[in-house]
């Protein structure tokens, strides 16, 4: 699911078509695709398309029920020759089949000199509950911060896997951020032992290229059952995110995200303290916190109101940095 994925060029065309066909899973909200120009953001909706349909009576747990592909349109967009981006659906798998523009209307790449920014996240950085593919939080947040996004944001992972840290630190960019420690919780994938030194480690990974590159080391945001409980965390018969009670002697180095919060922050300072000044720490609490929680349908996961918030405060605590205008 593409989520920060799009296409960029240059056309003089009134109208621009994308083929695709997309799979979803049924009862998701809807699949839409954005072009966002100057100051202009638009939305069609993808009305067909695969859909997965749970099916406890098959092996696989699942069926496809096949759909046809589908061109979606955006029209009346001026006869100049304007740079375009075209958001692909952040909540679907997606075959891109073909680029229309009117007939004898030029297509070019265009540079896109604004600096690059990649984020690496999990589920909340992936965003498949928000409303539309150019309102996830990290598309908002470069949107603020005139900044060309690289969204690594996977639902369900980021466990500060080493190939992660290598594809980043070989990735030319201008802003890195980090937003981890969730889905460690979510999983109980690390203990205490762990996750210090393999954080550092995939710093220390980034920093092989990146040496003075600003990089923001996110918190997680609130989430209640986790905050002072160790997982796993699973949903109830409510579609609420508990963590599971018990096995409280198998538990020692168990992290809730109090603590991995302490920890992310002290391992910045060290790190600042020895030289990295270029390093920064992020509180999730602060992007979203407690008073927010209205805005947490299922506990874990924001609604579209919350994304575009937290956006908006990454935005914001960025400019405190003082390094980008």
């Amino acid at each position: 699911m593409p989520s920060g994925v799009r296409l960029q060029f240059q056309t003089e065309s009134e109208s621009v078509g994308i083929d695709l066909l997309v799979t979803r899973m049924t009862g998701q909200s809807k699949a839409s695709v954005n072009l966002e120009y100057e100051d202009h953001l638009l939305e069609v909706e993808v009305t067909r398309g695969n859909s997965i349909v749970l099916d406890s009576s098959t092996k696989e747990g699942y069926r496809v029920e096949r759909g046809n592909s589908e061109v979606v349109w955006f029209q009346e967009l001026g006869s100049e020759l304007k740079n375009l981006q075209v958001w692909l659906p952040h909540n679907a798998f997606v075959e891109l089949r073909s680029l229309h523009v009117d007939n004898k209307a030029s297509l070019a790449r265009y540079s896109d000199s604004r600096p690059r920014w990649v984020h690496y996240g999990s589920s909340i950085s992936h965003c498949m509950e928000a409303q539309m593919p150019a309102e996830t939080w990290p598309a908002v947040a470069a949107r603020r911060l005139h900044f060309s996004l690289i969204n690594m944001g996977f639902g369900g992972q980021c466990h500060l896997d080493p190939f992660v840290a290598r594809s980043i630190r070989d990735l030319d960019a201008e802003l890195i951020s980090l937003k981890v420690g969730i889905n460690i919780v979510n999983m109980d994938s690390l203990r205490e032992r762990v996750f210090v030194p393999l954080l550092n480690g995939f710093l220390d990974t980034i920093r092989e290229r990146h040496r003075t590159t600003p990089l923001v080391l996110c918190s997680p945001i609130y989430c209640p059952s986790a905050e002072t409980q160790s997982g796993p965390t699973i949903p109830n018969e409510d579609g609420k995110f508990i963590t599971v009670e018990g096995f409280d002697a198998l538990r020692q180095g168990c992290l809730t995200l109090e603590r991995i919060r302490t920890l992310i922050e002290e391992v910045v300072d060290v790190r600042k303290n020895q030289g990295d000044l270029n390093l920064y720490y992020m509180n999730g609490l602060e992007l979203f916190g407690s008073s927010d929680a209205d805005d947490l349908p299922d506990d874990l996961h924001p609604n579209p109101a919350g994304y575009i918030r937290i956006g908006e405060r990454f935005a914001e605590k960025v400019r405190e940095t003082g390094l980008f205008s």
